[in-house]
């Protein structure tokens, strides 16, 4: 049998190493220290738990209580933090916007995302925060620059989950009634329903026994 070695299968794809010491979850079983991880792999840190991701020019610590989608070059980060180190614009994704490093040098950034507020802090080197459209992820939406750093080096900013991304889609299926017609149907359904109870209203007259 042949043995690949960890730093063989870095090299040969776009696979990641996941270090941990238990409380790490990947795709919904209980990850082991130096599993590796594939594009579409999703990890979980349960609480006081985190997750160093090594991948070919890159390190992600993922924090606790943390939660993202490991796309080869890239992580898509669904709630929690992380802080990245990489010489190949290793770049994470939250929801409409992404951060990439500005140069392919050493850049060391931190991404949170809590209670609909995504934090963005520049530690070593220059970032971007792209915003995509809704309907073609990865495109750069309209009027906004990608050329220039939005978070300089040692500077820190915050971003709007529903200003920048918009409204959470409404689920198939979701009723668009007004409220206050709901509400008026509910009522008129208690009534009818008491009207049956009661036998619609007063009892019909017997008939007359001499008259069939």
């Amino acid at each position: 049998m042949i043995v690949i070695s960890p730093a063989t299968l870095l090299g040969q794809t776009s696979a990641a190493i996941l270090h941990t010491q238990g409380g790490v979850w990947v795709n919904q079983y209980e990850a082991k220290d130096a599993s590796a991880i594939f594009p579409g792999d999703s990890i979980e840190t349960k609480i006081s738990f985190t997750g160093q991701l090594t991948l070919d020019g890159s390190s992600v610590l993922i924090q606790p209580e943390s939660v993202g989608k490991f796309q080869g070059d890239l992580l898509e980060l669904d709630h929690g933090s992380v802080s990245v180190s990489t010489l190949k614009s290793f770049q994470v994704q939250v929801k409409c916007l992404t951060v990439v490093p500005v140069a392919n040098v050493q850049t060391q950034y931190d991404v949170t995302d809590i209670n609909g507020t995504i934090h963005v802090a520049a530690n070593k080197g220059d970032v971007n925060v792209q915003r995509h459209q809704h309907d073609a992820p990865g495109k750069v939406a309209p009027g906004e620059s990608s050329n220039d750093a939005s978070v300089h080096e040692g500077e820190q900013k915050s971003y709007s989950e529903s200003e920048m991304c918009g409204a959470p889609a409404r689920l198939p299926g979701t009723s668009q009634l007004n409220p206050k017609w709901i509400a008026a149907g509910a009522a008129g359904a208690g009534v009818l329903i008491w009207v049956l109870i009661h036998g619609g209203g007063s009892n019909p007259p017997d008939m007359s026994q001499a008259k069939p």
